[in-house]
């Protein structure tokens, strides 16, 4: 993913959420209905989300130093983590207390037309927000399915954004029916039902968003097409005969580290194997332009030292 492309999407959820969040506690102040502050705070929290995403991409963009030679790109994975947990505790456990309170203490909404009105507004301005998000992601998912590209995108900003964009529009059609029952029963506990369902469903959002960063966090190899290319273009099969056993890691969504002990012939002088392996090195950058740290080291293949 490039990071005009991220960025794109990101700010087109972070307007969005500004607006709808807006109008959300303006309907809110009028009608009374839990569900439009439940909604409110989901939508001041995905705009901190957007903030934290922007912040995490710049710091990554920081060069290597002593202390971090391999660089800040996992800045980006640090900053997604903590979206999750804005997401879980700012806006799904703050929903899920605020519609237990709303079903102990029902009452009737007021000026109804508030909270309708800014729910078919905050419904067709998230549209285009998760419109933008496809769009993005289908440039860069290939043939991929939706729960693949968000299980496996080493690029964190469009599965957070996709994730946080499906969940604002189930959200505001869980407010939508439970301010439509309130009104249609003149029961305001259907208000505080559908305050508690949004809260459930950010909560289980998040509990996703955190599992999947974690992983990258914890340090994720290439992925499978990748290696593949990565195995063939290291082997050049004069020089370079074989891998006797291979690692990856990605540094950060677009930097990756290969490092490997390739296997050479014995009578090959030292200025043959490190002319192989710089070739070896140049064909990985080029079949995988992510490699950009790579470490080759050469040895005579022993099948009892392939791991």
């Amino acid at each position: 993913m490039s990071a005009h492309s991220g960025t794109k999407a990101i700010l087109a959820a972070l307007f969005a959420n500004l607006a709808i969040a807006v109008a959300k506690f303006v309907a809110w102040a009028f009608s009374g209905s839990s569900s439009m502050l439940a909604e409110g705070v989901h939508s001041l929290a995905d705009s901190s989300n957007q903030g934290l995403l922007l912040l995490g991409g710049k710091k990554a963009k920081r060069a290597a130093s002593k202390e971090h030679p391999f660089g800040y790109g996992r800045e980006r994975y640090i900053y997604s983590f903590l979206v999750a947990i804005v997401l879980f505790s700012l806006g799904g456990v703050f929903a899920l207390y605020e519609g237990y309170h709303k079903i102990s203490d029902p009452h009737p909404l007021e000026h109804w037309y508030w909270p309708v009105g800014v729910l078919v507004f905050g419904i067709i301005a998230e549209c285009f927000s998760f419109r933008t998000a496809i769009q993005e992601a289908n440039a860069v998912r290939g043939d991929q399915s939706w729960t693949e590209f968000v299980r496996h995108a080493k690029a964190p900003e469009l599965p957070v954004i996709l994730l946080e964009d499906l969940g604002a529009l189930v959200g505001l059609v869980l407010a939508l029916g439970g301010v439509g029952m309130a009104l249609l029963t003149g029961d305001g506990v259907w208000d505080g039902v559908g305050t508690l369902c949004i809260g459930v469903l950010l909560v289980v959002i998040a509990i996703v968003l955190a599992v999947e960063t974690k992983s990258l966090l914890l340090g994720e190899s290439a992925g499978a097409g990748d290696l593949d290319k990565i195995r063939d273009a290291m082997v050049d099969g004069e020089t370079v005969t074989g891998i006797i056993h291979m690692r990856t890691l990605h540094l950060g969504p677009e930097e990756l580290l290969v490092a490997a002990k390739v296997a050479v012939e014995h009578d090959d002088t030292a200025a043959e194997i490190a002319r192989a392996i710089d070739e070896a090195e140049t064909r990985i950058r080029t079949a995988v332009p992510t490699a950009r740290v790579i470490y080759l080291e050469p040895d005579l293949y022993r099948p009892a030292a392939t791991p």
